[in-house]
């Protein structure tokens, strides 16, 4: 009997033991865990303010008159490419749905059911309708009129603004060639005020150079990116504008007969 409470509390002493000992493990891992996450955490925000730090130097080191300029076209061209964007989302319609509404709106209560539809909807393709089906009473010749000539102003609204996305991407780069040129004359002016070749006194000059035109050409690309996307948008929009006059033209001939 002895030596089985002997067994007994034995067991329960190595029970526990390896209870405690996984415990405490677990605890250590977790610790170190802990501890592993937070190194990595500062080593994530010590890159990260290392870069807005390197950025700022660099742009401070390129000089804040052209480096300024380049951003300012950069703020100005993202600010209207983004309310372009805006914008053209807005004017998506989905036309097939609308002409069909305009159809039956035509067939049950007649032109000004019609009319009412197209004030209900956003977008070009609405307007260019209520344009046409305004002019209905005047005859086809007359709608088919109204219809081109108000799609033509429909276009012009699309393009609104976006030639001076062009112009800033024709300008950041322009002016970040002007401060290499600029820097460059720098470096040499200092050569001929020392009299002679040191590269210590062109590496300045140089370097204001090459920054401003990297900067430049970066301000141009984002631009660039923003500009051909918003002018496939337009397209696509104005496709679907002359898609959607000829599905009109065609319901009216319908309904004149």
């Amino acid at each position: 009997m002895k030596r089985l409470f002997s067994i007994l509390a034995i067991a329960c002493i190595m029970v526990f033991g390896t209870a405690n000992a996984t415990t405490s493990t677990a605890t250590i891992a977790t610790t170190v865990a802990t501890a592993t996450q937070d190194d990595n955490s500062a080593e994530n925000a010590e890159e990260s303010r290392g870069f807005h730090q390197e950025l700022k130097k660099r742009f401070i080191e390129g000089g804040p008159g052209f480096m300024g300029i380049v951003l300012l076209c950069l703020i100005l061209g993202l600010a209207i490419a983004i309310e372009r964007i805006i914008f053209l989302n807005l004017s998506t319609t989905n036309s097939k749905k609308l002409a069909d509404e305009v159809e039956d709106a035509l067939q049950s209560g007649g032109v000004e059911a019609a009319k009412e539809v197209c004030r209900n909807t956003k977008g070009p393709v609405a307007s260019i309708f209520y344009q046409g089906l305004d002019r209905v009473d005047e005859g086809l010749d007359s709608a088919e009129k109204a219809v081109v000539a108000y799609g033509g102003v429909q276009m012009g609204q699309l393009e609104k603004n976006v030639s001076w996305i062009s112009l800033f991407i024709a300008l950041a780069p322009m002016l970040g060639f002007m401060g290499t040129v600029i820097g460059m004359i720098q470096a040499f002016d200092k050569i001929e005020a020392a009299g002679g070749m040191d590269a210590t006194l062109v590496a300045g000059g140089i370097k204001v150079a090459l920054l401003t035109t990297v900067f430049g050409l970066v301000v141009a690309i984002i631009l660039q990116i923003f500009y051909n996307y918003i002018v496939a948008k337009i397209d696509n929009i104005v496709n679907d504008m002359e898609d959607a006059s000829i599905s009109l033209m065609d319901l009216l001939v319908r309904h004149k007969k």
